[in-house]
C-alpha cells in the first residue's frame, strides 16, 4: 500500500519527547486512535482507559544495539550498520557513507571480498549479499584483534558495539542520543549479545507508571522477542528474515485472551511479525523460536492480532501493508489524513497510532485464516 500524501519535514520528531520541555517524560506524545474509519485524538497517557480488562498487549523485549560503527575502506571513511547475527557467527551489515551532518547516506559499489578496517584492530570481510539481487545488506565476518578465533566466530561484535558503537541515527533527527534513549521499558539483554539494530519504537512511550496502571486495570502483557534488522531508509524494502521467540507463557496468555473475548493488541510491527509467525492456520499460538520470513500483507491477513499500537510510517513504507492487514485500507488512509491534519509527529520519537477493532452491531473483525 502506498498513500498518496506527503509528510512535511517539520512533522519529523527530531528529539525524544522528554527533551522537548521541562517536566516531560517519554509518555508525553499524542495517541491517534482508529476504530475502523473513525479517528480520535488522545494523549498516550490515556492508553489504559482505552483498553479493558482481559486485553493482552504483545510487547517486544529485544534490546536496541549501538549498531553503528565507524570504519574505513582504504582512505575512505564508512559507517557500518550491524543488522542481524546469523547462526554461523556472521553478521548482516550495511555499509554507508558519512554525509557531513553527523548522519549517513546510502553507499554504492559494495562488492564481495571488500574489507573494512574497524576499531580495535578488527577487520570486516564482506562475503555475499543477504539476498540475490540486493547489494545493500551483506553477510560479513569479523576477524583480527587479540582473541583471534573468537572474532572469527562473531563473538567479537557485541564487544565492538559496546565499546565503539552508537545507535543508528537518521537525518531527520537533530543530534546523536545515548543508547538508553533508544531502550524501551520492555528491553531485556540477550545472553549472546543479540538485539535490534533499530529500536522497537512503538514501545518507547511506555513508562513504569503506564505499565502499572495497565496491570491495575486488568490488561495483561505477553512478552515476545524479535531482533529487528536495519530498515531501508531509502528504498523501503520488505523486512528480511529475523530471529524471534514466542515463549510458552506468552502463547498461553494470547490464546486465553482470545478464548475469553479479550483483544490481542500488538505493540509494534515487530510484535505482530513475531506472534503471527507462531500462529497456526487454526489461529492457535504455539511456543516457537528461530527465524521468520513472514511478511504480513492484506492478502495473507492476520490470524491472532486484533489491534496494533505503532508509530507513524512513511507513505511508501512496507509497514503500511501490515496496518492494512489489521485495519483495512480505508481505515489506514483515513487515519493518516487525520494525522497530517492534526500535525502529528512522525518517526521513532514521534506520536503513536492505536488501531482497535470497530465496536457495536456493525463491527467487523479484521482477522482471517
Amino acid at each position: 500500500m502506498t498513500l498518496a500524501l506527503r509528510v512535511p519535514d517539520q512533522l519529523s520528531a527530531r528529539v525524544p519527547a522528554e527533551q522537548r520541555g521541562p517536566g516531560l517524560d517519554r509518555d508525553a506524545v499524542r495517541l491517534l486512535v482508529s476504530r475502523g474509519t473513525e479517528v480520535a485524538h488522545h494523549a498516550f497517557r490515556e492508553l489504559p482507559a482505552l483498553l479493558r480488562a482481559g486485553d493482552v498487549l504483545v510487547v517486544n523485549t529485544s534490546p536496541t544495539l549501538a549498531a553503528a560503527v565507524d570504519g574505513s575502506v582504504g582512505d575512505a571513511r564508512v559507517v557500518v550498520h550491524f543488522s542481524t547475527r546469523g547462526d554461523d557467527g556472521r553478521w548482516s551489515v550495511e555499509l554507508r557513507e558519512p554525509d557531513g551532518r553527523g548522519t549517513t547516506r546510502a553507499r554504492a559499489g559494495t562488492y564481495a571480498g571488500e574489507e573494512v578496517r574497524l576499531p580495535g584492530r578488527l577487520r570486516l570481510l564482506l562475503q555475499e549479499p543477504v539476498s540475490a539481487g540486493c547489494g545493500r545488506l551483506w553477510w560479513a565476518r569479523v576477524s583480527g584483534g587479540a582473541a583471534g578465533a573468537a572474532e572469527a566466530s562473531g563473538r567479537a561484535v557485541p564487544g565492538l558495539l559496546r565499546e565503539y558503537g552508537r545507535p543508528i541515527r537518521y537525518s531527520y533527527t537533530e543530534r546523536d542520543q545515548p543508547l538508553p534513549v533508544y531502550q524501551t521499558v520492555f528491553a531485556v539483554p540477550s545472553p549472546d549479545g543479540a538485539g535490534s539494530a533499530e529500536m522497537p519504537s512503538a514501545g518507547r512511550p511506555f513508562t513504569a507508571r503506564t505499565v502499572l496502571e495497565l496491570v491495575r486495570r486488568g490488561v495483561q502483557f505477553a512478552p515476545v522477542t524479535l531482533h529487528t534488522g536495519v530498515a531501508s531508509a531509502e528504498a523501503h524494502e520488505p523486512p528480511y528474515p529475523e530471529r524471534f521467540s514466542v515463549p510458552e507463557a506468552s502463547a498461553r496468555a494470547v490464546n486465553a485472551a482470545r478464548a475469553g473475548g479479550g483483544r490481542v493488541v500488538a505493540v509494534g510491527t515487530t510484535a505482530v511479525r513475531a506472534v503471527e509467525s507462531a500462529a497456526g492456520a487454526d489461529g492457535v499460538v504455539r511456543a516457537r523460536a528461530g527465524w521468520t520470513d513472514l511478511v504480513v500483507t492484506p492478502e495473507r491477513g492476520v490470524r491472532v492480532v486484533d489491534g496494533l499500537l505503532t508509530g507513524l510510517h512513511e507513505p511508501e513504507a512496507s509497514h503500511l501493508l501490515m496496518l492494512e492487514a489489521v485495519a483495512g485500507a480505508a481505515a489506514v488512509r483515513r487515519a493518516y489524513e487525520e494525522a497530517l491534519r492534526g500535525r502529528c509527529l512522525w518517526h521513532e520519537f514521534g506520536d503513536v497510532h492505536l488501531v482497535l477493532p470497530r465496536e457495536g452491531p456493525h463491527a467487523e473483525h479484521c482477522s482471517s485464516n
